[in-house]
C-alpha cells in the first residue's frame, strides 16, 4: 500500500495550475494584469463542470426555478437605486513608507482583530487607530497608514457615451449578477407561467476593482458567479431559508467534498435590510474562507427597483387574492472560488517507494477528462490506428483525449495530474485479440477489456 499525504499548499496548486494547463496569468506575455486569470485547457473544463453540476442542482432537478442570462451592461439607474453607486465599497488606506494601497479590514483581520466592510468609516477608523501597534503593512513591514476611506468597486465604463468627460455620467460593469434577477422578475413572471414560491438561476460574469485582490482565483477583479434569487411569501421567507442553507451545504457533499472541510459562518454586522446570512466556508489552504453565501434579504431589492422604475413589482397571489412585494431568498456562489475548492479537496500526494504521484481525485463528474486514449508506441501506425478508432466512439459519449507523447508511464503521471479516471492502452495483443488495458487513476490496477465491452464497461462506471 502507498503512502498517500495531504499537502494542499497554495504553491503548489499554483504551480500544477500552470504547468497542467487549468490557470494562467491574464495577459502574462506582456507582464500580466494583476488579480485577473485566464482559464486553460483543463482549467476551463473543470470550470465548466463545476457550473454544469451547480445548473442541474438548480434547474434540472427543480421544478421551481427556471434560468436567466442577463447582460453585464445595465442601466447605470440600477446600480444607483440598488444602492451600488453609493455604498459598494471596501476601506482603503495607504502605507506611508512604501505608498502601497491595501484593505483597512484585511490589514486588521490579519491582526487577529475583527472589521467588517460594512462599517462605517468613522467605525474602522477607530478600530484602526485602537490597533495600530498591531498592524503592518504585508509589502515593506511599515506601521504608518493614511486614514481608511471607503472606496467604491465598482468598474466605469464609457458604453455610449461618446464625449470627453464620461466619468461625470458613467456606466458600469457589473459588480453582481443579481440585480439582473431583479429587474427581471416582472419579465419571468408573464412569461414562464411560475407561481410564488419560485426561484430564478443565472451564472454569469461580474467585475470588482479590488483594492488588495490576493490568493489566486480566490479574490480576483473579473470572476464568475452563480447566483439563485429565491422569491417567497413574507412570512415564509425564514422558512425557505433554513431549507435552502440545508440544500446548499448538502450540494458540496454530493461533490464529494468532506464534511470536516466546511463549516458554517454566521454573518453578525447585517445590512439593514437582512434578516440573517450565513457562508458556507471551505477549509482552503490559508484557512476557513467563504465559498458560498446563504441570505434572506427581505423585500429590499424588488422594493427599491418598484420605487426608483416606476414599476409595479407586486406579486398577486391567484388563489388569495394578496399583493406583495416578494421576499428574497439567496444564494450565491463563485465559479472561481469552488474550483479552487475542488483542487484543495482533490490534490493527492501518493508516495510510492522512491517516487512521489501528484494526483486530482476528481469524481468522474468534475473530471475535466474522463476517458485518456494511448496508443503503446506512437511509431507504430497500426498501433495509433487501433488507438484512433477506439478514441473516436469513445469521444461521442465522453470527454476523452488521444495522448501518445513520452512513454507510457509519463502518460499516465500527466493524465493522474489532470484528474483522468481512467486510461485506454493499445498494445501489440490488441491487434490480435481486440483487448485493450484499461488503467484506474485511484487504485492504478490494470485489467484487460474487450474493445467492443468498453462503452458498457465505461457507462457502469460514469
Amino acid at each position: 500500500m502507498s503512502k498517500q499525504e495531504k499537502d494542499t499548499s497554495m504553491d503548489k496548486i499554483i504551480s500544477l495550475c500552470k504547468r497542467r494547463g487549468f490557470v494562467f496569468p491574464s495577459s502574462e506575455i506582456y507582464d500580466g494584469l494583476a488579480a485577473v486569470y485566464d482559464y486553460g485547457p483543463y482549467g476551463v473544463e473543470l470550470a465548466n463542470n463545476i457550473k454544469k453540476e451547480w445548473w442541474k442542482a438548480m434547474t434540472q432537478l427543480r421544478d421551481d426555478i427556471v434560468g436567466l442570462d442577463a447582460a453585464i451592461f445595465m442601466s447605470p439607474r440600477i446600480w444607483e437605486a440598488s444602492g451600488h453607486v453609493k455604498g459598494f465599497s471596501d476601506p482603503l488606506t495607504e502605507c506611508k513608507k512604501c505608498h502601497s494601497r491595501l484593505r483597512l479590514d484585511t490589514l486588521l483581520e490579519e491582526a487577529g482583530v475583527f472589521a467588517d466592510e460594512k462599517m462605517t468609516e468613522a467605525e474602522i477608523n477607530k478600530i484602526f487607530n485602537d490597533n495600530l501597534n498591531k498592524v503592518k503593512c504585508p509589502v515593506c513591514g511599515g506601521h504608518e497608514f493614511t486614514p481608511g476611506k471607503k472606496f467604491n468597486l465598482l468598474v466605469q465604463s464609457n458604453l455610449g457615451n461618446f464625449t470627453s468627460d464620461w466619468s461625470k455620467e458613467p456606466t458600469y460593469l457589473r459588480g453582481e449578477t443579481c440585480q439582473g434577477i431583479y429587474v427581471n422578475f416582472k419579465n419571468v413572471l408573464d412569461s414562464a407561467r411560475v407561481k410564488i414560491p419560485f426561484g430564478i438561476a443565472q451564472i454569469g460574469k461580474a467585475f470588482r476593482n479590488e483594492i488588495t485582490a490576493r490568493q489566486f482565483i480566490f479574490r480576483t477583479r473579473e470572476f464568475e458567479q452563480m447566483e439563485m434569487q429565491y422569491f417567497v411569501q413574507p412570512e415564509e421567507e425564514m422558512t425557505y431559508y433554513n431549507q435552502w442553507r440545508e440544500w446548499r451545504w448538502n450540494f458540496y457533499l454530493n461533490l464529494g467534498f468532506k464534511e470536516e472541510n466546511l463549516k458554517w459562518h454566521k454573518h453578525e454586522n447585517l445590512v439593514f435590510y437582512a434578516k440573517e446570512a450565513y457562508d458556507i466556508e471551505y477549509k482552503f489552504p490559508f484557512g476557513f474562507k467563504e465559498l458560498e453565501g446563504i441570505h434572506a434579504r427581505g423585500d429590499y431589492d424588488l422594493s427599491v427597483h418598484s420605487q426608483a422604475s416606476g414599476q409595479d413589482l407586486n406579486y398577486l397571489d391567484p388563489v388569495t387574492n394578496q399583493k406583495f412585494i416578494p421576499h428574497v431568498v439567496e444564494t450565491s456562489a463563485g465559479v472561481g472560488r469552488t474550483f479552487l475548492a475542488a483542487l484543495t479537496e482533490f490534490y493527492r500526494e501518493e508516495k510510492i517507494e522512491t517516487e512521489t504521484r501528484i494526483v486530482l481525485a476528481f469524481p468522474a463528474k468534475l473530471a475535466p477528462i474522463k476517458i485518456a486514449v494511448f496508443p503503446l508506441l506512437k511509431n507504430k501506425p497500426e498501433l495509433v490506428a487501433k488507438a484512433r478508432e477506439i478514441f473516436d466512439v469513445l469521444k461521442l459519449t465522453w470527454r476523452c483525449e488521444f495522448d501518445d507523447n513520452g512513454n507510457i508511464g509519463k502518460r499516465y503521471r500527466r493524465q493522474d495530474e489532470i484528474g483522468t479516471p481512467f486510461c485506454v492502452t493499445v498494445d501489440f495483443e490488441s491487434l490480435e485479440n481486440d483487448e485493450v488495458t484499461v488503467r484506474d487513476r485511484d487504485t492504478m490496477k490494470q485489467e484487460r477489456i474487450k474493445i467492443s465491452e468498453l462503452e458498457n464497461f465505461f457507462r457502469l462506471k460514469f
